[in-house]
């Protein structure tokens, strides 16, 4: 009797023992198991956290990019009054006198330089007015006398190719006498333009890159957001079925 009472001992210590040795390893299972899976939460939330700090970034920076072209482009497109276009029929193509302009040429030293003035007078629609053409915005407020106004050069092959595409522009006009043209339609101004440089095309290119960025933005911070609300209701159906 003692030696199956030592042997039955004997089974249910080591049984015992096996049990604990099984327990404890399945614990450290679960626990390893449960730190992968926290790392892998928290690694996560840090990615998400980071995509809706870019989503952000896109969006104000396209509100300031918003804001910057409103003080500008649109500022200027809303302001130009030469928002007709129309036929101008050339009546006289002149080059009338060499016009000075300066370039910078060193510290406090400055250089003259000079170029030929072209005035051209047109008729706009054929309608009897008579207006002055310049080439555009700038050069309108640049000259009150000629076409177009170039940037003074210190280079003298440069200047002389400025001047010889300034008389080709003149027998051009000479030959070719009616161009698309743009005029106040309030006849208030006097001149009208050959080209606008804050036309509807320049607005719409202005504003693609800003609204790009903006959709950009709305669009990681939406894809975050619908993949935290899938998470959760996916962890609700979890505790539902279990």
């Amino acid at each position: 009797m003692s030696h199956w009472t030592f042997a039955l001992v004997s089974l249910n210590l080591h049984h015992s023992i096996s049990s604990s040795v099984i327990r404890s390893i399945y614990q450290k299972f679960r626990e390893v198991d449960l730190l992968d899976k926290k790392k892998t939460v928290t690694a996560l939330q840090a990615g998400e956290d980071r995509a809706i700090l870019l989503g952000l970034g896109m969006i104000l920076s396209s509100f300031m990019m918003y804001f910057v072209l409103g003080i500008t482009i649109l500022r200027y497109y809303a302001e130009s009054v030469w928002t007709e276009e129309g036929v101008c029929v050339v009546l006289n193509s002149t080059v009338t006198a060499d016009m000075n302009c300066s370039y910078h040429c060193g510290s406090d030293c400055w250089r003259v330089s000079k170029y030929p003035c072209l005035q051209v007078y047109v008729s706009v629609n054929n309608t009897g007015r008579v207006c002055r053409l310049s080439h555009n915005e700038e050069t309108q407020d640049a000259s009150s006398e000629c076409v177009y106004v170039p940037r003074c050069q210190k280079d003298s092959t440069a200047m002389q190719t400025i001047k010889d595409m300034i008389v080709n522009i003149s027998l051009h006009l000479k030959v070719n006498k009616q161009v698309t043209c743009y005029y106040d339609p309030s006849e208030e101004q006097d001149t009208v333009l050959l080209t606008r440089i804050y036309n509807h095309s320049m607005v719409i290119h202005s504003l693609l890159w800003p609204s790009c960025m903006l959709f950009g933005g709305a669009l990681i911070i939406l894809m975050v957001k619908l993949t935290q609300y899938l998470s959760r209701l996916c962890e609700e159906i979890g505790k539902i079925k279990t």
